[in-house]
């Protein structure tokens, strides 16, 4: 008997009432001859009985090539539906499943790795010690990103309206990595956000679209150690006054440099193709921000192992 060729399935389980056409759009592109299976409004119940459906009908296989999609703005949710299909699934019915509420993992991780680099190229080190301000840090993008600077040893400062919130989110980093690396501050007025980065080497404004944090003579009176400011937000009013969406390292004060929204999104896309491509290849697993920031971190580290390897190439050629 022949062996049976399996067509690769994404199916989307989507928290909002209509599902984003991005990721799907950005699958397609990555796998043209995939299949694209879409649900939404999906409540924990109703992934649960999805996905014992996506398991059986094409064999453990078949469920090698099928490939599950959770997004939506609900981030508790999406992280509930998360734990409910890990409670479904059982050897040898298992999938891999892609984590990404509405691009806030891949921005999340972009952001972080462009501040690495860029700290990285102008000489201020990795993010080991250095304390970091994540603006609006208790949504979904900076959440994450709070979370992976802890993951690299910084020091971070959650702001949000809420003390409560903000200190929930600095708590929660904490236990997750047995540290006292987070605190959270409550920051509204310029001058309340202007002592939540008077002693940062870095701020990221992690708020909505279209909401601006951070005014230019905030930044100029309080960010005298501040380093690096970088801004998720391409909707005007940028969330960083005077940082242009298409800023990628430059200087923005003496001595501040800037990475804009559409600088971090282009890096954003390469990720989320490398996540979904990952999860492509390999027959189950959870595919989150961990494993885009894994992504995201390599890049970096491949783009500066090649800026020195053409500027140690360069240099044999001045050689006597």
């Amino acid at each position: 008997m022949p062996e049976q060729h399996f067509k690769k399935v994404f199916i989307f389980l989507d928290t909002d009432k209509h599902a984003s056409p991005f990721d799907v759009l950005t699958t397609i592109d990555v796998f043209p001859d995939a299949a694209i299976l879409k649900y939404e409004d999906v409540t924990v119940e109703d992934a649960g009985k999805i996905v014992y459906d996506t398991m059986f009908p094409r064999g453990p296989e078949g469920a090698k090539h099928t490939k599950i999609f959770i997004n939506g703005r609900d981030f508790k949710r999406v992280n509930e539906i998360l734990e409910k299909i890990k409670l479904c699934v059982f050897p040898p019915f298992e999938l891999a499943i892609i984590v990404d509420p509405r691009g806030a993992y891949t921005t999340a991780t972009a952001a972080v790795a462009k501040t690495l680099e860029l700290s990285v190229e102008k000489g201020f080190g990795n993010l080991e010690g250095k304390t970091i301000t994540v603006l609006a840090g208790t949504g979904p993008v900076g959440q994450t990103a709070g979370r992976l600077y802890a993951s690299e040893k910084a020091n971070v400062i959650i702001t949000s309206r809420s003390l409560q919130r903000a200190s929930s989110v600095a708590t929660e980093i904490n236990e997750e990595f047995e540290s006292e690396r987070a605190r959270g501050v409550a920051a509204q007025t310029p001058e309340e956000l202007g002592k939540a980065i008077e002693n940062s080497e870095m701020v990221l404004s992690a708020g909505a679209a279209g909401v601006q944090l951070l005014r230019m003579e905030t930044l100029e009176e309080y960010g005298n150690k501040c380093k690096i400011v970088a801004d998720i937000n391409a909707i005007p009013p940028l969330g960083v006054e005077g940082l242009k969406s298409k800023a990628d390292g430059e200087e923005i004060l003496s001595n501040i440099f800037g990475i804009g929204a559409l600088a971090i999104g282009k890096l954003k896309n390469k990720i989320e193709v490398g996540l979904i491509k990952r999860a492509a290849e390999e027959p189950k697993g959870v595919f989150d921000y961990k494993i885009a920031y894994e992504i995201a971190k390599k890049r970096v580290l491949e783009k500066f192992e090649e800026k020195n390897s053409r500027e140690a190439e360069s240099e044999k050629h001045w050689l006597p």
